[in-house]
């Protein structure tokens, strides 16, 4: 078996651009949570996609196997960086054992540190062994991440979740999301007016991206910054994660990194994956509708309402 750092290169090297596809697949994969409501072992979920029912094919629900692919992006705050390492350890050896959990870093590309694995000691040793130095890489890498997960999760009935860790601030990426203002004596200029048109339209565009990949996306920003820009970053991502069926968290003290990264993991390890049959030449956006009656009521859900089925 391929080791997971080389299935990476091949995975990607072998990605079809999403712009020379044409055939569209007959099925999508969504996440949910059942939020309120005593649904028993087996909850009956219904669905809709544009209005009309799409059954569910498959399910799989809390306690089934699970891939959990955990990308750190660390360049700042020693003693934020620290609790976020200890948090990990923590949570980490509390999941399942037929869950599965990678660590990978993305500063100048995504790098396994460790493979997945249901063995605990590697990714905890490489945990510990992390470093904050260099620039941030989550906009750089988060569509390769998501378009890993997603290659493995069409692959395999596994449920799949991509966790990024980060402390990043605008202001270090290589790239300058800070749109500087063009002309300083003009009050009317649009880049005085939209100081953070650069950071939307950089979220704007992943959105697009990863719009046709099916993993769910979940960020714990661990280093809350209040200037406009770092706002604007921050909120971006949250909605970003949202888009993709996932949750976003800001930690606006060291205090709150613990508690965060316990939340994400909560959140992922209680994933439903549902399969849903689609028109086999389905176009366009799929707005996904989605009920579980539960004890003579519908129980109160969450799940991924919008998606791009992936051509291919």
């Amino acid at each position: 078996m391929l080791r997971f750092s080389r299935l990476i290169f091949a995975l990607l090297a072998a990605a079809t651009p999403l712009a020379t596809i044409s055939a569209q697949t007959a099925s999508v994969s969504i996440p949910a949570w059942i939020d309120e409501g005593n649904c028993g072992p087996t909850p009956k979920f219904e669905a809709t996609v544009n209005g009309k029912p799409a059954p569910v094919i498959s399910q799989s629900g809390p306690g089934s196997d699970q891939m959990i692919l955990v990308v750190a992006d660390f360049t700042g705050d020693l003693s934020l960086v620290d609790a976020a390492k200890q948090a990990l350890a923590q949570d980490i050896p509390k999941l399942n054992s037929n869950t599965w959990v990678g660590l990978l870093r993305d500063q100048d590309g995504l790098h396994v540190l460790a493979d997945p694995s249901p063995d605990r000691q590697p990714v905890l040793q490489a945990i510990n062994d992390l470093a904050s130095t260099g620039k941030p890489g989550l906009f750089e890498s988060v569509s390769p991440a998501l378009t890993l997960a997603d290659s493995i999760l069409r692959k395999s009935p596994v449920r799949m979740a991509v966790l990024y860790i980060t402390d990043s601030n605008i202001y270090n990426y290589r790239e300058d999301y800070t749109n500087p203002v063009i002309n300083a004596s003009d009050p009317h200029d649009v880049s005085r007016v939209f100081p953070d048109a650069l950071i939307q339209d950089k979220i704007a565009r992943l959105a697009e991206d990863v719009s046709v990949l099916e993993a769910p996306f979940f960020v714990v920003h661990i280093n809350y910054r209040s200037d406009t820009l770092n706002l604007s970053y921050q909120n971006g991502l949250v909605s970003l994660t949202e888009d993709m069926g996932g949750m976003g968290q800001v930690c606006r003290s060291v205090g709150e990194v613990p508690d965060a990264i316990t939340a994400a993991f909560d959140r992922i390890t209680h994933e439903w994956r549902l399969n849903l049959e689609i028109p086999p030449k389905f176009h366009g956006n799929a707005q996904i509708r989605l009920t579980a009656p539960c004890g003579g009521q519908d129980a109160r859900l969450s799940w991924r309402a919008r998606l791009r089925p992936k051509e291919g």
